[in-house]
């Protein structure tokens, strides 16, 4: 069941799988976007045990583009066990890239177009395309136009030292703003008075539940082991979650982004992150008639934006009221909620905002507050400032361990929210069988 929740033939999630996420320069440093792709499609293909055939349908997408293609979704084809001929395109949303790719599957199954999809996405920090100036591009491009020594000469001598200097990646800068992402968080931290206590202890909790997770074996399942360059041993775990870490460890922390005033810090922030996740869609008769079991269902989504001179990331809270509205659901329903952790602060501050009649009724037009959100069903297995953060495949991740806690309380409903750069948002309702 899609956006509309009318389906009788509903499109069900009926795998999930994620490498570990791996704090960038660590683990995967010497793997690609591309390779990290292929080997968690692989795999749940693998796992699954279906002929490779059934799936029509491939959507990835990356955040950080690659100079080596076009199309990740394309190359994952390629170099799989997949057939050549298949549908492939790739989606870039930011941090919900590969929701976008999930509910675009979801989307082409519902028309009629396929039957069966494999989404996800990846992003390697270890992989990034290094830019160059614009006076080197031309030089570079006259260089090699050049017919003569003395030409050449020309042309290296109108190039100055500042030239050879790489711009600023766009991931860390808004374009439109001027202001990183963590700058637009602390502006968020001021104008909501977000406390550095709060921050903190949204942080512990987050990293807290990750390794009590991971202890647990609840991840166990969802991530798959990756042998990297030098291919001595696997890695089966991600890397950035702190066992035993104590609250007050975090307030000793400085401040990244205003050293003098701020109070965003490593520790209360998610890291740059390498890693991959993907998801299989198939709607529900074909997975019955194959004795597949669905994971559960994407009820309802929503995607939104806001102006990024307001507030960077409150643009999930605009979300989540047309998501439920649109399951038939309110927050009394909602036994779970996957928020993705870019900031504490942002975390805080989308908190903040949905417990606010005042806010609801001036931004959203609404008579009260969408509703208070219970810590207890909040990232109840860690989030993103614990377990990383690869752009493109924390949707995915998100799905998957939302949908697996919701089966093992034994709950019906859960919400998903994600922020992105520009200023957008997604919040989407997770359902499983009741």
């Amino acid at each position: 069941m899609g956006s509309n929740g009318t389906n009788a033939d509903r499109v069900a999630i009926v795998g999930a799988l994620r490498t570990p996420f791996l704090k960038a320069g660590t683990g995967f440093k010497d793997m690609t976007t591309v390779e990290l792709s292929t080997a968690v499609v692989s795999e749940l293909v693998q796992r699954m045990g279906v002929d490779p055939k059934l799936f029509t349908l491939c959507v990835f997408g990356q955040v950080m583009p690659s100079l080596d293609y076009i199309n990740l979704a394309r190359e994952i084809v390629l170099r799989t066990t997949l057939d050549r001929s298949i549908e492939a395109y790739s989606v870039s949303r930011a941090c919900a890239t590969s929701m976008q790719a999930l509910t675009n599957a979801i989307e082409s199954i519902e028309r009629g177009d396929h039957d069966a999809a494999l989404t996800g996405g990846a992003d390697s920090m270890d992989d990034l395309p290094i830019g160059v100036s614009r006076n080197l591009a031309r030089g570079l491009m006259a260089f090699q136009k050049a017919k003569t020594g003395m030409d050449r000469l020309k042309i290296l001598s109108k190039l100055s030292p500042k030239d050879l200097v790489p711009p600023v990646p766009g991931y860390s800068v808004e374009p439109t703003t001027g202001l990183s992402m963590g700058q637009s968080a602390e502006k968020m931290v001021k104008e909501n008075a977000i406390s550095r206590q709060q921050q903190d202890e949204i942080a512990w909790r987050s990293h807290d539940r990750a390794s009590k997770a991971w202890d647990d074996g609840f991840y166990d399942d969802l991530v798959m082991p990756v042998v990297a360059p030098p291919f001595k041993e696997g890695v089966r775990q991600d890397n950035i979650f702190r066992k035993g870490s104590k609250l007050e460890e975090y307030a000793e922390l400085r401040p990244v982004y205003d050293r003098a005033h701020g109070t965003i810090t490593a520790g209360n922030a998610s890291p740059l992150t390498d890693g991959a996740a993907a998801v299989a869609v198939m709607r529900e008769s074909r997975a019955k008639a194959l004795g597949l079991t669905p994971l559960g269902y994407v009820r309802s989504y929503a995607y939104t934006a806001v102006d990024p001179d307001w507030q960077l990331l409150m643009a999930p809270v605009f979300a989540v009221p047309k998501a439920l509205a649109r399951a038939g659901l309110s927050m009394k329903d909602i036994s779970l909620v996957e928020m993705h952790e870019a900031f504490a602060a942002q975390v805080a501050s989308n908190l903040q905002a949905l417990a606010s009649r005042r806010f609801c009724e001036e931004k959203l037009g609404l008579s009260e507050a969408i509703g208070e959100i219970d810590p207890a069903i909040l990232n109840v297995n860690g989030g993103s400032i614990a377990l990383g953060h690869p752009f493109g495949a924390t949707g995915a991740r998100i799905v998957a361990q939302g949908l697996k806690e919701l089966r093992r309380r034994n709950k019906q409903f859960g919400l998903m929210t994600i922020c992105t750069g520009g200023a957008m948002g997604v919040a989407a309702v997770l359902e499983v069988a009741s």
